[in-house]
């Protein structure tokens, strides 16, 4: 899948938009003129590259714009994730598991959680063998 590049800047309108869209400019500039110090020409500066990469398309709706999102939250994190294991760990999996896993305090809900992951995963390799 071919996703266009966002910036971290890019990703906080991006995060606005996946938790509610549509959104209109002023809706975003109010919210993250507040949370991130923004100027509303920074802002929109963001909405105008996140619509140039296609992350983001708009409606006119009378006098204002509706910005929605093109690319779906899972997917940018998919495409991150696979991203980042690659660039880091070299795309080792379980290298990067080990890491956290030894690092990392963990609680008993989490544990249970990721061995139940594990052997769900470890069921769907051997039935892929069947």
């Amino acid at each position: 899948m071919d996703l266009p590049k966002i910036t971290d800047s890019e990703k906080e309108v991006m995060r606005l938009l996946w938790k509610r869209s549509p959104q209109t400019a002023n809706e975003i500039i109010e919210v993250l003129s507040v949370k991130m110090n923004w100027s509303e020409q920074t802002i929109k500066t963001f909405l105008n590259r996140l619509h140039k990469k296609n992350a983001i398309r708009f409606e006119k709706d009378s006098r204002s714009y509706l910005y929605y999102p093109l690319v779906t939250e899972e997917d940018y994190y998919q495409i991150e994730n696979k991203c980042f294991l690659e660039r880091v760990y070299d795309g080792a999996v379980g290298m990067l598991f080990s890491h956290f896993i030894r690092e990392e305090m963990l609680t008993d809900d989490e544990i249970e959680e990721l061995e139940q992951l594990l052997q769900k995963k470890k069921n769907q390799s051997l039935n892929k063998k069947d």
